[in-house]
Order: structure tokens, then C-alpha cells, then sequence
């Protein structure tokens, strides 16, 4: 009976081994695609129309808008750049409102030399002050986008280019494909281009509605897991009742004794501070940061300051530990249940975003205009602060179990490490007070009983 069931022994095998391996395969997929996925801003991502708005004789001139859609995660300087690879042999005559990093190889064309020959182009956006022959709506912003809820008319980017060598109608012409965007370093994924209804344009006087021939879209998801390694911010508590200071977790963003990354921090009595500063690659995306016990650029405190009678304080302070980078246009996502009633905020913009419909317990926070909207690199100015006032509801309120502490905050669009909380200040124990109260006050009575007793 044994030599029978061999085979279907090893049929089995292979069946379940075949098993173990689509399983693994269907995990390492789905993995991939959460990976982007943001619960405080679930629908966010940039948008990439490609217009064409007319034919020429060897291609097509397009419009290429880049619209950012998320709540909170903005581009800041030195600015986006959008890459793709060409279908066919394509290349860009012209550009306005943006140009390509590299020209490439353009020997083969004798008379007019296009602006890009590469079969794989990276464009740039123009910087402020270009001259206004050579700028389109919206361009010129030095790449930096700002994100929809903070400023939406600074959300959008855009540029013309004119390309041949291409097909010259609907059928013919072919999308760009394998499109990256850096913003300014990696972090977001694209997908590929599909065609959709063509975008309408509506004329200066709002009297008269064009149509684009054919318009291309690609959406790119961020994941903070692709651009960089390591978290880039950390969170400290403490409180009024307690004297105890929560700080950030240990090695939270890296370790002091990292031999990966030697020379990644400086103390800042160092002697060597300015020249390590000035000697630093100003397009560097590496942070250098001062030596601490978290080893994160951005630190956030919150701190409980007051108690009042139906109102509670608190005070929010965010240091720039990064010698390498000021934050322009920084902001803070904060997730807590009393958000729904915050009465006042001092010094920083507020902004409620409702992740879960209408629970409404997460705030975006972001500075005052010409005040404190621009972060400091490390040292002396390297930091902003503003108090909150909340309405307490007195269904809910309390100070114990660590429940006055927010439950996430985010830096920029990033995810901060928190303290775990058994280690948030608690109130003291009020019942070994109350006890020992008690047991003096009992003490105090048979004391004098006693006395009396004697004395009778």
C-alpha cells in the first residue's frame, strides 16, 4: 500500500507548498498596497492632469497640472519634480512654465534643437520672478506646494510643453509612461496614466467654455515607509499636577552610537558647529541634528498648563532640532477627543478635519503669516509655541489615566513616536492622602479622649 500512496503524498505536498507560496504572494500584495493608505486623510493624494489642448504637425501641446489634494502634507523647497519615460520617441520642443533638468542627446537634429531629447525627461518647476513671457497660471512657485486645507489656491502647479515626434491624433498619440514625482525626496508611488473625460477651461470672462482634445490622469499616494527610513519626529509630555517629564523614546529616530550614519549629530557647544553647518550640502535631505537622547529633527511637547473651572489650558511647543533645514509653511495634525470643544488658539491657525465623519477630535494646526509660519533651523529661534484653551465637557473630562495627552500627532504629513502610555504623568495617588487623613484625624481623637479621660 505504501509505493500507492506515494504520489498522492507528493501531490498533497506540492499542493500545499503551491498554497504556502500564493498566500505569501497575495500578503507581500497586500502589504504593498496599505502601505500608502493615511486613516487621519484617507482620500488624499496628488493628481496629475496631462491636457492636450491642441495638435501640431508632429505632435501635440499640453498642459501638465499637478493638484494637491491632501489635507495636510505640502511640498516644500527646493520644490517637486516630475519625471516619466516616453512610449514612443518623443521629444519636448518647447516649455513654458517649467523646463527639463538635462537636454540630452539632440546631435541628430540639424536646424531647430529641441528644448529635451531624453527618452526619460525630469521637469522642474520655475522659480518666482521668471519673466512673464516665459510663465503659464500657477507656475513658477520654485516647485513648493502648499497643502489643500492650509492655502488651496498655492496647492496647484502647472506647466506647458510642446511635444513631437509624437502621434497627432486621439488614437495615434501615446501617454507618457512610468511617471515619478520626487517632492523634493521619494515618498510617493504613481500609477499609471488613464484616460479620462477631457478637462473644460473656462475663459477670463467667464463667458465661454473650451475643451481639452484628450487628458490623461495619474494619482500619486505617499508612504511615510518609502521616504526615509526611520521616523523624523517625537513627542515629549508633561503636566501641571505632576512634576514628572515625560521625554521622547530613546533612539525614537536613531541612536547616538549609530555606526550607519557616523557624524549624524552635533553637539551644539561644539567649537565645529559653523563650519559642520556651512560645509553641509544645501540639496542634503540627510538631517543633521543635534546630539540627543531621541536623535529626531522635530521634537513636540505638549504640556497641560492650567485648570480652571470649566476650562483647561495647554501649551504646544515645537523644536526644530535640524541644523540642515527651516520648515517653511510647517503644520500639525493632532488627534483628541476635546477638540470638539477648543475655544481658543493663541498663536497658531486652526483648522478642524473630520477623518470619521462627525466625530470631530482631530485639529490641523499651522502658523500666523509673517509670525511664526517659518520654523528655525536648530538653536536660539529654532522654535514656535501656542497655548489652546478647551471647554471642558463634563461628561467626559478628566485628568486621570493620562486622558488629557493627545492620542497622535503628526509633523508635516509624518507620523511622530509617541511615549508609550504607561509612562504619561499621572495624577497622584488623592486616595493615600484621603487615608492618611483619616488615620491622623483617629488619632488625634483617641489622643484626646485619652487626655481627658486622665485629667477627669
Amino acid at each position: 500500500m505504501g509505493p500507492l500512496f506515494l504520489p498522492m503524498i507528493r501531490s498533497v505536498s506540492k499542493f500545499i507548498s503551491f498554497t504556502i507560496l500564493l498566500l505569501f504572494g497575495l500578503a507581500c500584495t497586500s502589504f504593498t498596497a496599505t502601505e500608502a493608505y493615511d486613516p487621519l486623510d484617507p482620500s488624499g493624494n496628488i493628481t496629475i492632469k496631462w491636457d492636450i489642448i491642441s495638435w501640431t504637425p508632429d505632435g501635440y501641446v499640453a498642459v501638465v497640472t499637478i493638484y494637491n489634494f491632501q489635507k495636510y502634507r505640502h511640498i516644500q523647497a527646493p520644490g517637486w519634480s516630475l519625471g516619466w519615460t516616453w512610449a514612443k520617441k518623443e521629444v519636448i520642443w518647447n516649455m513654458v512654465g517649467g523646463q527639463a533638468t538635462e537636454q540630452g542627446d539632440c546631435s541628430k537634429f540639424k536646424t531647430t534643437i529641441p528644448h529635451c531629447c531624453k527618452k526619460n525627461p525630469t521637469v522642474v518647476d520655475l522659480l518666482p520672478g521668471t519673466p512673464y513671457n516665459q510663465q503659464i497660471t500657477n507656475c513658477c512657485k520654485g516647485g513648493v506646494l502648499a497643502s489643500w486645507v492650509q492655502d488651496p489656491a498655492n496647492a496647484v502647479g502647472s506647466f506647458q510643453l510642446s511635444v513631437g515626434q509624437a502621434g497627432t491624433t486621439n488614437k495615434t498619440v501615446r501617454a507618457p509612461k512610468n511617471l515619478t514625482l520626487n517632492a523634493p525626496g521619494p515618498g510617493y508611488t504613481c500609477g499609471r496614466a488613464n484616460i479620462v473625460k477631457p478637462t473644460k477651461f473656462v475663459t477670463a470672462d467667464k463667458r465661454r467654455v473650451t475643451q481639452a482634445m484628450m487628458t490623461w490622469n495619474v494619482t500619486c499616494t505617499y508612504s511615510q515607509f518609502l521616504a526615509q527610513t526611520t521616523p523624523t519626529c517625537c513627542v515629549s509630555l508633561s503636566s501641571f499636577y505632576n512634576d514628572t517629564v515625560v521625554p521622547c523614546p530613546a533612539c525614537s529616530c536613531g541612536c547616538q552610537s549609530n555606526a550607519t550614519h557616523p557624524g549624524s549629530c552635533v553637539e551644539p557647544d561644539s567649537p565645529y558647529l559653523a563650519s559642520v553647518v556651512s560645509a553641509s550640502s544645501k540639496n542634503s535631505y540627510m538631517p543633521l541634528v543635534r546630539c540627543t537622547n531621541h536623535m529626531c529633527p522635530i521634537r513636540v511637547h505638549w504640556h497641560v498648563k492650567l485648570n480652571y473651572k470649566e476650562y483647561w489650558r495647554v501649551k504646544v511647543t515645537v523644536t526644530n532640532f535640524n541644523y540642515r533645514m527651516n520648515y517653511s509653511d510647517w503644520n500639525l495634525v493632532v488627534q483628541h477627543p476635546n477638540f470638539d470643544n477648543l475655544t481658543q488658539s493663541f498663536s497658531f491657525n486652526y483648522k478642524s478635519i473630520t477623518p470619521y465623519a462627525t466625530i470631530n477630535d482631530t485639529a490641523m494646526l499651522w502658523g500666523l503669516k509673517f509670525y511664526n509660519d517659518l520654523l528655525m533651523q536648530a538653536g536660539p529661534l529654532g522654535n514656535v509655541q501656542s497655548e489652546l484653551l478647551f471647554q471642558k465637557d463634563q461628561a467626559t473630562f478628566t485628568f486621570d489615566k493620562g486622558w488629557a495627552f493627545p492620542r497622535r500627532i503628526y509633523f508635516n504629513g509624518d507620523n511622530c513616536v509617541m511615549p508609550p502610555p504607561d509612562a504619561y504623568p499621572w495624577l497622584p495617588n488623592s486616595g493615600f492622602r484621603q487615608y492618611t487623613s483619616l488615620l491622623t484625624l483617629i488619632m488625634t481623637s483617641l489622643s484626646t479622649a485619652a487626655l481627658m479621660y486622665v485629667h477627669a
